[in-house]
């Protein structure tokens, strides 16, 4: 026989006080710092680049582009990612000026969703960052013209060769490459909830100069 009020308690009991507060892994009021939090807890539980998110852009016609990208630092009001400048992603970060990305984690069954305004890691930064890559990678940066139609993959090693010889084992950064600094106006966090009632709080924030304001959603 069907029991509606003892459905709810077992519903209750298996979600507890997080339905009604922040405890737990939504604990605090800065979104940057849970988002450190949570980044650690996937580096020691995801086999590979715990630090990858989906980035959106959308192109001059308004049409909607996504691609895989690593986050390579979670500062104090912003999130940091790099690549070719020439790229389509590039052009169209520069162009719209505003992007989303998403960062989930399977075997958390976490994510952490975020948009907003976007500007250019072109200094200093982008050049120690830079430095720490492989060297293969740095000349792989040189070589790449990224988006760009290539012939073949055979046509891209004897680029890598050229600029091995140009650039030498400690190549510069080149102009074309650095840094995209996302300043969110908006950060979701998404925890996997029983019944799929799933516990989500989202950050909002009208500029970068407001304070947040904090909102439970509906799964």
């Amino acid at each position: 026989m069907w029991r509606p009020g003892f459905a709810l308690r077992v519903y209750a009991q298996d979600i507890g006080d997080e339905m009604t507060d922040r405890a737990g892994l939504f604990a605090g009021d800065n979104p940057f710092e849970i988002a450190r939090t949570w980044l650690a807890h996937a580096e020691a539980e995801e086999i590979n680049d715990p630090n990858a998110i989906a980035l959106s852009t959308v192109d001059s016609d308004g049409l909607p582009n996504a691609r895989m990208v690593l986050l390579k630092e979670i500062e104090d009001e912003a999130f940091v990612f790099y690549t070719n400048y020439g790229s389509a992603k590039a052009q169209e970060l520069d162009s719209a000026g505003k992007a989303a990305f998403v960062m989930h984690w399977k075997s958390l069954r976490r994510q952490v969703r975020a948009r907003g305004l976007i500007s250019k890691e072109d200094g200093p930064q982008a050049d120690d960052y830079y430095k720490s890559r492989s060297l293969k990678s740095r000349l792989g940066a040189w070589a790449s013209h990224q988006s760009q139609p290539l012939s073949s993959r055979g046509a891209l090693m004897a680029e890598v060769a050229k600029v091995t010889a140009r650039h030498g084992p400690n190549p510069s950064r080149p102009p074309f490459w650095g840094g995209y600094r996302l300043v969110p106006l908006e950060i979701e966090f998404w925890a996997d909830g029983a019944y799929r009632l799933h516990d989500r709080f989202v950050w909002r924030r009208a500029t970068p100069s407001d304070d947040w304001e904090i909102q439970r959603l509906s799964p």
